[in-house]
């Protein structure tokens, strides 16, 4: 369609400006033309009714509901939870009171550990990168004056230690005179890719991954409206992979996950419905719009062929999203407002239902409450000053936009591919190739900063001389890692301490005899036992797991 003498105007505005012709590639390394019209789309293998139908319907690439946005905004979250649990319930009460739907509970690094706090291995780090949590009397004190029922929903980023934290949630719920069907807990507790871009791992994959699904099968059966995993491809896209394999191994991992459900006998419309995905969004903003299009419609695809679902719940994958870490900058902070800003739109007119932002000074340190306000503002500006919400998919139809979201679903079909023939996602992930594929992509990435070739602002240019980083950082309160040891110490000294031990015995029964750990992890958490002495039971029976060591 792209006429001869259109092309030769090309040529010539080209050598106007003084410009030669050069490649241009998405961040997936997708060559990108000049411009797109409906050859490009026929050549992409693009099918309207086949790829694109309406909102609402399958394969569901324009959103998966047909009102979307105007029927109710995306679901608001900030990331939040940092010292002692005092003062993340104070965060979290003021960020209520700004307008925030949903909590996302930050956990310290001991905590997804299954460390204690006065555990010599957690000094230094209490309290430093989410709130600490040892027992049930932390999550009172977390949630004191907060009903569960009170915002739409809570995510925790429990990985590991993610049937615990719902058992947590469930004594608390309890505690708040709630029935779980009031409230909606979301559970990371996603642990394949801690082996992959994280590391916060414990046991060996085999009995983790079966630990993370007792947490869905529990839910299946009891609980339906719990959230009880999140497959997440945004870690491993901030560990360096690009948006087309951040949508295989995404998607690969699921199937890793499904697959174990559905050997305990759980059929897929049932568990599938509570499956949620998290995704990143660094600042290649039409390859992001794309991903989330191409993602949703693999996902539908993977349900209704490979398992067979018929629900449309289940082929509808409700997507969560958090603005990406790596692409913001020390240097010129501010300037990070812009870049959350662009990386949220891109989300927002990718459709998804989920999105919690970056503050500014998030490169430097926990966000101060200002930060925070701005990061949450942004998102009130998209909503109710920009547009965005009154036309649903507006980019629908746009035949750059479809053609790269043909091309992303393409590619990631491929690496897919590559995984299966490895034997699925668990198998290719000790065989390190996630792990390869994320650091030569990082390193291309890297290289090209250092080239010149992909321009940060701030970082290799528009420098400012001898400028200093001008962002006040977030510190945790002097003395708080002390205060919490007490309070540890002070809880077990108080509690009934042959109830633990009963309960601590009755889990070791449980794993060894291969039953849903769920249920004894709930009397665990009642009778105040820790985290750390509950993951000291699991770790004497699965053993814990050092990188490169053979696995059991």
């Amino acid at each position: 369609m792209k006429s001869a003498e259109w092309k030769k105007s090309l040529e010539a505005d080209y050598a106007k400006r003084g410009r030669r012709k050069k490649v241009f590639c998405s961040d997936s390394n997708i060559e990108l033309k000049d411009v797109y019209d409906p050859d490009d789309l026929k050549e992409s293998g693009f099918e309207h009714d086949r790829d694109l139908a309406l909102p609402g319907e399958y394969p569901y690439t324009r959103g998966i509901y047909p009102a979307m946005y105007r029927a109710d905004f995306w679901v608001m979250g900030q990331y939040s939870g940092f010292g002692n649990p005092e003062a993340t319930n104070a965060r979290f009460k003021y960020l209520m009171s700004k307008g925030q739907t949903a909590l996302a509970l930050a956990l310290d690094l001991p905590t997804q550990l299954g460390v204690e706090s006065d555990d010599e291995t957690a000094d230094g780090e209490v309290g430093k990168s989410g709130v600490a949590i040892n027992s049930l009397r932390d999550m009172e004190a977390i949630f004191d004056g907060i009903p569960l029922n009170n915002t739409r929903q809570i995510f925790t980023t429990a990985n590991a230690i993610g049937p615990i934290m719902q058992a947590l949630f469930m004594a608390l719920g309890e505690k708040q005179g709630l029935d779980p069907s009031q409230y909606t807990i979301v559970l990371q507790n996603d642990i394949l890719k801690e082996y992959v871009a994280r590391g916060a791992y414990i046991f060996p994959p085999t009995p983790s991954l079966k630990f993370a699904i007792d947490a869905v099968e529990y839910s299946a059966k009891h609980h339906p409206h719990f959230k009880p995993i999140v497959i997440c491809g945004s870690h491993m896209r901030q560990g360096g992979a690009s948006a087309s394999q951040e949508i295989a191994f995404t998607l690969a991992n699921a199937q890793a996950y499904i697959d174990e459900a559905v050997s305990r006998g759980l059929d897929i419309d049932t568990i599938a419905p509570s499956l949620e995905c998290q995704l990143s969004v660094p600042m290649n903003l039409f390859e992001e719009i794309s991903k989330y299009r191409a993602f949703r419609r693999m996902w539908a695809r993977m349900m209704k062929e490979r398992y067979g679902a018929v629900k449309e719940k289940s082929m509808q994958c409700v997507i969560r999203v958090y603005t990406t870490g790596y692409t913001m900058t020390a240097q010129q902070p501010l300037n990070n407002i812009v870049r959350v800003t662009i990386e949220a739109l891109g989300a927002l007119l990718g459709g998804v239902q989920s999105l919690s932002c970056n503050g500014y000074d998030e490169v430097i340190s926990i966000p101060t409450e200002q930060a925070a306000r701005v990061a949450l503002m942004t998102q009130h500006i998209l909503s109710n000053e920009s547009g965005i919400a009154d036309v649903v998919d507006p980019l629908g139809g746009s035949y750059y936009i479809e053609s790269l979201t043909n091309e992303l679903e393409k590619e990631a079909l491929k690496i897919m591919e590559t995984i299966s023939g490895m034997g699925g996602a668990q198998k290719a992930i000790e065989d390190g190739y996630y792990q390869m594929q994320c650091r030569r992509s990082a390193s291309e990435y890297q290289q090209q900063i250092e080239r010149g070739e992909r321009v940060i602002v701030g970082v290799n240019r528009f420098q400012e001389n001898d400028e200093a980083v001008e962002a006040q950082s977030f510190k945790v309160e002097e003395g708080v890692q002390e205060r919490i040891i007490e309070q540890l110490r002070k809880m077990k000294s108080e509690r009934d301490n042959e109830a633990v031990e009963r309960a601590l015995r009755n889990l070791e029964r449980d794993i060894r005899e291969g039953k849903n750990s769920v249920p004894a992890l709930l009397e665990c958490v009642k009778a105040y036992a820790t985290i750390g002495e509950i993951c000291r039971v699991l770790g004497g029976i699965w053993g814990y797991y050092t990188e490169g060591a053979s696995w059991m």
